[in-house]
């Protein structure tokens, strides 16, 4: 599969005050990004995903390492066209109106009169900003400053979209607006490569993740095979079930009058409390099996959080 982004062993080391000591952010970085994808860059605040992203777009310079975008250097400059970007909590001048924003950075990116006149109405439509696009910024919500920066990180039809914490700081319905974004940007044939320390929303839409930590990528490759397919335990409603006494290896979480709340570990369990409960005449409400998480995955890799 064609790569859209590839990092080889990039390394990068902040200097002091007069070059007084140092601070190595970057170490051996080493991920790629198949082309048509959404690729979760996951790990902890101070991590240094910003960092590698900043290495990743131009505004840092590695110290060592390689970096190709869509199968160019990082460093022929003409790539860089083909690249969007949303950086975390951008700062746009407040006085302009959303449409003055996407005007001003089209003719930033270079962006044609003709075409950026026709291309404008349909980002704003599909960020959800139509009828607000003329007031200004500093009108703007969090959810709609987002929602504005994807669409001016869209202004060039790129084919690979870089966004730092897209999601930082949104409510649940900003949140599930921006995955919604990001789906339809993977429909469009774009490749999605962002940071994020939110775990729940890169489940739902990664098709690969990597986890940084203290400047390492410690664990990488497509989502569903990093996470067991394995069943760790179910959650079992049983309702009319005041004097059933569950069977040994089930622990009772909730008890509300009728209705217990069974946490099961083993299969065989599970099939002895489901016979029990209907020979007592209980009903089974729901049964929820629960796998690993990519929370489970997250925190197996931080220092004194692991399971």
């Amino acid at each position: 599969m064609d790569e859209a982004l590839r990092l080889k062993a990039v390394d990068k080391t902040f200097r002091g005050h007069l070059s007084i000591g140092s601070h190595q952010v970057l170490r051996g970085v080493t991920l790629t990004v198949p082309r048509g994808v959404i690729y979760g860059f996951l790990g902890p605040n101070g991590a240094g995903k910003t960092t590698t992203l900043k290495v990743i777009t131009g505004l840092l310079f590695a110290d060592a390492g390689e970096i190709s975008i869509l199968g160019q250097s990082v460093e022929d400059r003409s790539v860089r066209g083909r690249i969007g970007f949303l950086p975390e909590s951008p700062y746009f001048y407040d006085y302009l109106s959303g449409y003055e924003l996407l005007i001003f950075m089209g003719r930033l990116q270079g962006v044609p009169a003709a075409r950026l006149a026709a291309r404008i109405p349909g980002l704003i439509k599909a960020v959800g900003l139509e009828g607000k696009d003329r007031l200004q910024l500093r009108k703007y919500s969090k959810g709609m400053l987002q929602r504005i920066g994807l669409a001016q990180a869209l202004l060039n039809d790129p084919d690979l979209v870089i966004l730092d914490e897209p999601m930082s700081g949104l409510d649940p319905i900003g949140r599930r607006e921006v995955r919604d974004l990001i789906l339809a940007m993977k429909d469009q044939g774009k490749t999605v490569f962002f940071s994020s320390h939110i775990l729940a929303d890169a489940e739902m839409i990664c098709d690969q993740v990597a986890i940084l930590v203290k400047g390492k990528v410690v664990q990488e490759g497509p989502l569903e095979s990093l996470l067991s397919s394995e069943v760790q335990f179910w959650d079992v409603t049983v309702r009319g079930a005041a004097g059933m006494v569950p069977p040994p290896g089930c622990s009772v979480l909730t008890r509300l009058g009728t209705q217990l709340l069974i946490r099961v570990d083993r299969e065989e369990t599970l099939q002895d409390l489901l016979d029990r409960s209907r020979a007592e005449g209980a009903s089974i409400r729901a049964v929820v099996p629960h796998k690993s998480s990519l929370e489970d995955l997250f925190l197996s890799h931080i220092p004194g959080e692991g399971r």
